[in-house]
């Protein structure tokens, strides 16, 4: 079954995320669709859209008015609102928006060229150096997110369009790498995890055996990105291709063990690892993703499940290396460690892996985007100081406002698809289980396997409670049901029409089945008790603090709710942390929390014999995704603690 039918079977409806599924349709779609064609007021131009008209003009008629504009990679952004789109309207038909994407396929059918090769930037811009540097110049990445769009609208909207042509796309690549035997596999993985999905919606054995081809040469030669720099002289950037962890070649795969390099290859790659691993039943493969699945999350993972420490090649560094005001945190980077983590999951039905995709898309990802889904943040660091943050050397990076655009704009086409194919984490459905692993509200159609449908109802994050209730078609529908229970819920009780059930808990999961009816309900009740968190005093950054969470949501400290100031703020350590009412009209809907703690009060000169004047004080925190939505202020997730 391809991963993408079940978007058509969950429709999310109310509560927390029926309010992002209604801003992605009315709010950040055709938001992206005017940067995309360069319609925002001061925003950074993308011309990605303009970019394909061109390519088919010049292939058409040998020249083209314009030049290309922007990265080498630009297409990969049209590609991922298509993708996004193409969710969107499985849930919400709109015509005149289908039509606007028919007419892009149209554009970039036209860009094609007669061998199936796509790519704007080489037909418009360097026609004679195809596939000559596979380091640097994004072919294989950008077809794979076209590959991943042209399968996203083939299955939720009927059409195979876009389908055909990256199908052609793939028997070129296929043609040059396989038939041919040229060398190399891509700089920048993700064609693989992309080949992966090809496959399971065409059936086309060939595109499972190229993404498994990139798998398994990748690393064999190092020295591959080296020596295709000593044979072609030309460059886009100008990336040494002696570091190896950055392109994420320095091994075998099978042979890598921990998380290095470019945050977002790595988990792109490890992502069609772990799928590849599935679908040949590789043990070595298995165990090499485990590995590198364990690193990240015990050793280089934010606590907002964010991933890559260092500004410097968007990169993992070391072990218990997480810096808090430098943390380049990626939003495309805990996207990914979403996509991986779903596949392990896929692979070893463990909670521990809904566990992390939950932390990153409540926390990173969902920060990712402001909140009425007009700015977006690239980087998303656990500490902003106006003045510094965004302007210091060391931090221009890490802003404290988003932007509209980007240059590279990524991430915000990356938020928009993931937030429109929710159904792909929320629910698993196989032939013997029903896998619940977010709590997201909405109905699920299993009129095919189960015989009827299941409605999720909750308040979820900010409520602890969430109802299944039932709608077979015929008289009851027999559901064996998996429901996970997360790890930071200490006391989670689940009810069958309000008497305790029966259930097996099992590597997170509660496994229970029955007969439904449509008078049933199964309710499950979390213990969202706050809960101040720690880390390894291995992790510099963090010594003698805490973070404080509830539930799914990590907190933090802003200066607008707290006298401008928290730099001088920190956490009673035997205090109490009470929580607000749910406040529908702050920050789209939030409940705050109120910890004791102190201010301290010191001398203005920079050093100062002068010990610290101390007062008890009331800290507001609010979920860290809803951070920056109030004007240039001060954030911290992590307060320092003290008796």
């Amino acid at each position: 079954m391809s991963d993408l039918k079940l978007v058509k079977k969950f429709e999310v409806q109310g509560g927390f995320f029926g309010r992002y599924r209604d801003l992605i349709k009315d709010v950040v779609l055709p938001y992206q669709e005017n940067a995309l064609s360069d319609r925002i007021e001061g925003a950074e131009k993308s011309h990605g859209i303009e970019n394909f008209r061109m390519a088919a003009e010049k292939l058409c008629t040998g020249k083209c008015e314009g030049e290309f504009y922007g990265m080498v990679f630009q297409d990969s952004d049209v590609a991922k609102w298509l993708e996004g789109v193409a969710y969107s309207l499985a849930q919400n038909p709109d015509e005149e928006l289908e039509k606007r994407c028919d007419d892009i396929i149209d554009s970039i059918g036209k860009a094609q060229q007669e061998d199936g090769y796509l790519n704007t930037y080489f037909t418009v811009k360097e026609p004679d150096k195809r596939w000559t540097n596979l380091h640097e110049a994004h072919e294989l990445y950008c077809a794979g997110h076209m590959m991943e769009a042209a399968v996203a609208y083939a299955e939720c909207t009927g059409k195979t369009k876009l389908l055909d042509i990256m199908c052609g796309m793939a028997d070129h690549i296929y043609k040059h790498f396989i038939e041919e035997g040229a060398e190399g596999y891509p700089g920048h993985p993700e064609i693989e995890l992309a080949l992966m999905r090809l496959y399971r919606c065409t059936g086309n054995e060939k595109y499972k055996e190229l993404s498994l081809h990139f798998i398994n040469v990748r690393g064999v030669d190092s020295d591959y990105f080296k020596k295709e720099k000593e044979k072609n002289s030309w460059s886009v950037w100008g990336n040494p291709p002696e570091d190896k962890e950055y392109a994420q070649n320095a091994a075998p795969v099978r042979m890598q063990k921990k998380a290095v390099g470019h945050a977002v290859r790595a988990v792109y790659l490890y992502t069609g690892m772990a799928d590849a691993a599935m679908e040949t039943d590789d043990n070595s493969l298995k165990e090499a993703c485990k590995a590198l699945w364990n690193n990240i999350t015990q050793s280089r993972m934010y606590v907002t499940g964010a991933i890559g420490s260092a500004y410097e090649g968007e990169a993992f560094t070391k072990d218990y290396h997480l810096p808090n005001d430098t943390a380049y945190a990626e939003t495309c980077a805990a996207i990914g460690l979403i996509f991986f983590s779903n596949k392990m999951l896929y692979m070893e039905r463990d909670g521990k892996y809904a566990d992390v995709m939950e932390r990153a898309l409540y926390n990173c990802v969902l920060a990712g985007m402001q909140l009425d889904g007009t700015r977006f943040f690239y980087v998303n660091p656990l500490e902003a100081l106006p003045g510094i943050s965004g302007d210091a050397q060391t931090h221009k990076h890490a802003l404290p406002v988003r932007p509209k655009w980007f240059a590279c704009a990524c991430c915000p086409p990356n938020v928009a698809r993931l937030l429109s194919s929710l159904s792909e984490y929320v629910w698993h459905v196989e032939e013997d289980r029903l896998y619940s692993n977010l709590f997201v509200g909405g109905t699920l159609d299993l009129d095919d396997t189960f015989g009827g449908k299941i409605i999720l109802k909750t308040e979820y994050p900010y409520g602890n409670k969430v109802e299944y209730r039932f709608m077979p078609k015929s008289g009851t529908m027999s559901v064996p049901l998996a429901i996970r229970i997360p790890q930071w819920s200490s006391n989670t009780v689940i009810y069958i029409n309000n008497k305790t059930a029966s259930y097996e808990v099992k590597d997170g999961y509660a496994y229970l089945s029955g007969e439904f009816s449509e008078e049933d309900v199964v309710t499950v009740e979390f213990d969202l008790s706050v809960h101040k968190v720690y880390t390894s005093n291995k992790v510099s950054a963090n010594t003698g603090k805490a973070a404080v969470e509830r539930g799914p949501l990590v907190y933090c400290a802003e200066g607008v709710d707290n006298g401008d100031d928290v730099l001088s703020l920190s956490l009673k350590k035997d205090g109490t942390v009470t929580i607000s009412e749910y406040l529908p009209d702050k920050l789209y809907g939030i409940q705050e929390l109120y910890a004791e703690g102190y201010r301290e009060s010191v001398s203005d000169d920079l050093y100062s014999y002068k010990a610290p004047e101390e007062e008890e004080c009331k800290i507001t925190l609010v979920p860290y995704y809803t951070w920056a939505n109030r004007g240039l202020n001060q954030m911290r997730v992590w307060l320092p603690e003290k008796r």
